[in-house]
């Protein structure tokens, strides 16, 4: 993978993001003649790569790992000759030609496709940014197996929050599931497979309001949000999966954002400026699935063809 170079290279199209949004925009572009760039500053796939078994995409009856269906993307993409770069995006510059700024380097393209996906929220709670890799975590895909035996805690209701709980309970020998509200968010499939799993203890109404721990967390504070009661909860890990936010604070000035921070766009991925579009999570009414946002960059690299061929 190339890295970002200093002076401003020209494309006809500059993608940003390399989640599945990202790289079916990239996959279309190159197909359709177009020469793309994929600017991604992480690994390929995304929010994806947390997930260990992705069984609602189509086409994988029997599910497939969100790395692995992350690194097919990717592949066929490249096969097409997408080009891709390591960086991150700090802004764009929109003009007859629109610029991409990265911390490498500058690029320039008539049209961008915003795919910068989201990332997780914080509790923002004492004790979280500073036991984050010892006892905090976002992604019990990636650290699970590190609390082999141990009692662990999820905070959160929804899907994520519960698939978490589920990933978990194959190394922890008991998983807590903290909930401000008396019932689940999250689908009622996961949450039968959660009800009837016997490592998995579930505590209503409360939130978590401090993280314990010098060196690795040891214990939480928790407050009955009904009772106004608080106890402490003694764990060795706690997984928090209260939501995600869209990666869209870089563009705030150059497109139309909703109240949440969505990028604002219409039924073909167009934005409030013209050649500027955006696909997937980051997106305002994003169903924040793996479909939809394939679905967002089919779209958006089609708008983006039409826009550039006018």
């Amino acid at each position: 993978m190339a890295k970002a170079k200093t002076a401003a290279a020209k494309y006809e199209v500059v993608i940003i993001g390399g989640g599945p949004a990202g790289l079916t925009a990239g996959l279309y572009t190159t197909r359709a003649g177009l020469k793309s760039l994929l600017i991604e500053r992480g690994a390929f796939g995304g929010q994806i790569l947390n997930a260990p078994l992705v069984e609602n995409y189509p086409g994988f009856p029997e599910g497939v790992s969100g790395a692995e269906l992350g690194a097919l993307m990717h592949q066929q993409a490249a096969k097409y000759g997408l080009k891709t770069v390591t960086a991150g995006v700090t802004g764009v510059k929109a003009g007859k030609t629109h610029q991409v700024i990265t911390e490498g380097g500058s690029f320039e393209a008539k049209a961008v496709i915003i795919a910068a996906g989201s990332e997780y929220y914080k509790l923002g709670i004492p004790g979280e940014e500073t036991l984050v890799g010892h006892g905090v975590s976002y992604c019990a895909t990636c650290d699970g197996f590190f609390f082999r035996k141990r009692e662990v805690a999820v905070v959160g209701g929804g899907d994520a929050a519960i698939t978490d709980a589920l990933e978990l309970v194959q190394h922890a020998s008991k998983v807590y599931v903290i909930h401000r509200r008396d019932q689940l968010r999250a689908g009622k499939v996961l949450q039968k497979r959660a009800m009837a799993q016997p490592k998995i203890k579930f505590i209503w109404d409360s939130v978590v309001e401090e993280i314990v721990g010098e060196e690795v967390v040891k214990a939480l504070k928790l407050r009955n949000v009904k009772t106004k009661k608080s106890s402490t909860l003694e764990v060795a890990g706690v997984f928090v999966a209260v939501g995600l936010k869209p990666n869209s604070q870089q563009f705030a000035d150059v497109v139309k954002l909703s109240k949440t921070g969505h990028i604002v766009t219409d039924e073909m991925m167009a934005t409030s400026v013209p050649g500027l579009f955006a696909a997937g999570d980051v997106r305002q009414s994003s169903a924040r699935q793996i479909a939809t946002a394939v679905g967002d960059g089919a779209t958006a690299a089609l708008a983006a063809f039409s826009y550039l061929r006018g």
